[in-house]
């Protein structure tokens, strides 16, 4: 009979951008067509973000990417100044980034075997890749005893991976090198999940608020929003790199406009772009395009490039692009961690 070592034998290696100079490869599809030709304007645009001095450059994230490899690009992002904000999924976040901080894995697959089979060994399946059932119970678990372990009261998003970090810190580390919630907690990045009951923290707060009927910890997203408008407001000029869509993304354009409403001067979003596989012809807000974003007044259409194609292909060769190029290097730390230091939760 088939065990559960039988599955979960082949890790998920996470690429390495550092290693791969792309630069040669993305201008040659300048002189392309289609894809090829977005994808070098895109790239270019994301090395525009960094080579202007005034501009925030926030990233979003949705999509099974970390699980499918591609934790250590957005780590290679943190480190080496190429980021300033992050807003995600929870399930990115946590389910996987500090689901692999505290020492597990995920694992090669195949969408072919049989589902019930896996669900009998407690294996969870994202398409072709694995992750152990039993091993995400920890994860829930730690997230519970984080939540334990704070005042009773409403948090913002993050203000709780702030907090996710500073365990890390307070544990001897990340089990591995290249956790993005460690890195951004060291790099005063703050990290915004605005759906944050969506993944394992979700379950930690059911445990903790059970646990803790009359006083509890608990998420603010009124406050996640006021607080990532704040960071607009404070930057002025932004550009935002987008992976996937849904949530993160909205949430991300829609600061431009609570600006406004706020009677601000704070200008839309000056670069943006976005890799989608979704459809414009459905109107979903995911494949919305960042020329109809415009007239919401949310992004300008003079620096912005959809790019449709598939995350784990188009993502390394937008930010290995940027890196190999070397804007970076003259980039100074933004930390807009700090502007919120009133609060007490920055390193």
């Amino acid at each position: 009979m088939a065990s559960k070592s039988d599955f979960l034998k082949e890790t998920i290696k996470h690429i390495d951008i550092k290693e791969h100079n792309v630069i040669p490869l993305v201008d040659a599809m300048e002189h392309m067509a289609f894809s090829a030709r977005d994808l070098n304007r895109a790239s270019k645009i994301y090395d525009m973000m960094l080579k202007d001095k005034e501009c925030g450059v926030i990233l979003t994230l949705a999509g099974s990417l970390f699980s499918a490899g591609l934790k250590k690009v957005v780590y290679d992002l943190v480190m080496n100044n190429m980021v300033d904000a992050i807003v995600s999924t929870g399930a990115v976040m946590v389910d996987q980034d500090f689901f692999e901080a505290l020492g597990f894995r995920h694992y090669k697959g195949t969408p072919f075997n049989d589902d019930n089979l896996l669900r009998d060994l407690h294996i969870d399946r994202i398409y072709d890749t694995y992750i152990d059932e039993d091993e995400l119970r920890v994860c829930d678990e730690t997230t519970a005893k984080i939540f334990d372990s704070l005042e009773p009261k409403p948090y913002s998003s993050r203000e709780l991976l702030w907090e996710f970090g500073k365990y890390l810190d307070e544990n001897g580390g990340p089990k591995v090198e290249d956790s993005v919630i460690y890195a951004a907690y060291k790099k005063n990045i703050p990290i915004f999940v605005p759906a944050f009951s969506d993944c394992s923290a979700g379950f930690g707060f059911v445990m903790h608020q059970t646990s803790h009927p009359d006083k509890h910890a608990s998420i603010d997203s009124a406050k996640d929003f006021l607080e990532l408008t704040k960071i607009k407001l404070h930057s002025k000029e932004t550009g935002i790199f987008m992976i996937g869509g849904g949530v993160p993304k909205n949430f991300t354009q829609d600061i431009v406009v609570a600006a406004d409403i706020l009677q601000e001067d704070a200008p839309m979003h000056k670069y943006a772009v976005q890799i989608t596989v979704a459809d414009v012809r459905d109107g979903a807000l995911s494949s919305s395009t960042l020329k109809e974003a415009s007239s919401w007044g949310k992004v300008e259409t003079t620096f912005e490039q959809m790019v449709y194609s598939e995350a784990t292909i188009a993502m390394p060769l937008i930010a290995g692009y940027a890196y190999h190029k070397g804007a970076w290097k003259g980039r100074k730390p933004k930390e807009f961690q700090k502007i919120f230091s009133s609060d007490k939760v920055v390193a």
